[in-house]
């Protein structure tokens, strides 16, 4: 998703602020890269002991003194300009760190350094086959995502005959392997009856602005862009000739993972069970708010336009929290089975990735925090 960059390498630094408003207290905490030593750690799921903890009822006593270190700025923005309107007073610390993106969220998870990632769908399944046992603990969906796709596949200036996913064959396609961007990439081909020998993948960093530079100067054909970068390209290079193509595929899945050792630990699992009401009903916030939220976040936090914030947030979608994740375990899968064929690695059971137990806490959360606002 579109929201908060990745933290510039540097000087790990934490910044606290005061509680506000009964809250606890929470801590900004800055993790870089250079400071995240590759120690693997957490439990195996192959430890019986791991494996009951996994399964067994989620604990619910926060004892005094716990805290959760999580890498989730668009949360944490959302529960500073909800204020009151959100039950922020969980009962344990947060130390919000200034980490985004399945690279450096995992890299911390290794160093012991985090607690909570928020991610795509890909990561969790890169981080298993780099030997990172970790568990997908809350998804949100989009409930009209046709309508609302998070990419659309840029088509350069001067490059005719690109309408369909089918047209892509022959031409150069950017490229970003272990990342949502990169996914898409091959979902459209498959969905297209093409494989990778019928285009040439041009493999390019997804961050920023990356793929609609190399469009517009004619390193690459085609790319998939999403959120504002949609709406600038088609206004700078649209008289062109420029226009994007629509995959028709869902490429909404938002999720929280963890290594699996926070699962297992009763006060750490107690303390995400919060965590990710919380973070539910965040996200309906955010789309209940529209105009808060574009003042607060995409305005004042990310220094966009009014006109960039009114297009983010008019194309967000309304979110959806299933209860039961049986047919989005069954697509990552899908994923998982795509992923491991254009890579090379093992197929995963999917499954393996979930901790089912997580589905009805987002879900009462969701329909606790409609019926608040439903007086």
């Amino acid at each position: 998703m579109p929201y908060a960059p990745p933290e510039t390498p540097g000087r790990a630094a934490r910044h606290r602020r005061a509680a506000r408003h009964r809250r606890a207290v929470v801590a900004t905490a800055t993790l870089l890269p250079a400071l995240l030593a590759a120690c693997a750690g957490g439990a195996s799921a192959d430890d019986p002991t791991t494996a009951a903890a996994v399964t067994a009822e989620l604990p619910t006593e926060i004892p005094a003194g716990t805290t959760l270190v999580v890498g989730d700025p668009t949360t944490q923005k959302a529960v500073e300009i909800a204020g009151d309107d959100l039950d922020s007073d969980l009962g344990f610390t947060i130390e919000w760190a200034n980490l985004s993106g399945g690279p450096q969220t995992t890299e911390a998870f290794r160093a012991g350094a985090l607690d909570v990632g928020a991610v795509a769908d890909i990561p969790p399944i890169h981080a298993e086959w780099t030997g990172l046992d970790v568990k997908i603990v809350a998804a949100v969906y989009r409930e009209n995502w046709q309508k609302n796709p998070i990419y659309e596949f840029g088509v350069a200036p001067g490059v005719d005959g690109v309408e369909t996913l089918e047209d892509f064959k022959g031409h150069r396609v950017a490229y970003s392997p272990g990342q949502a961007q990169g996914v898409i990439v091959l979902r459209a081909l498959k969905e297209a009856g093409l494989t990778q020998d019928d285009v040439t993948l041009v493999e390019l960093p997804s961050n920023g602005d990356v793929y609609t530079t190399a469009l517009a100067a004619g390193e690459v054909d085609i790319a998939p862009i999403g959120g504002v970068q949609i709406a600038r390209y088609l206004d700078k290079y649209g008289s062109d000739g420029a226009h994007t193509v629509r995959h028709g595929l869902r490429d909404d899945p938002s999720h929280l993972y963890v290594p699996t050792s926070v699962t297992t630990d009763p006060a750490k699992a107690a303390a995400l069970r919060a965590y990710v009401r919380l973070w539910a009903q965040a996200k309906l916030w955010v789309h209940d708010h529209p105009e808060e939220w574009k003042a607060g976040y995409y305005v004042a936090d990310q220094g966009l336009s009014p006109a960039d914030a009114d297009y983010l947030v008019e194309r967000a979608g309304t979110p959806d929290i299933p209860e039961d994740w049986t047919e989005h375990i069954a697509a990552h899968q899908k994923t998982v089975e795509l992923l491991a064929e254009a890579t090379g690695n093992d197929v995963l059971d999917a499954a393996d990735l979930w901790d089912e137990r997580f589905a009805p806490v987002l879900a009462q959360a969701a329909a606790d925090y409609r019926e608040k606002e439903a007086g």
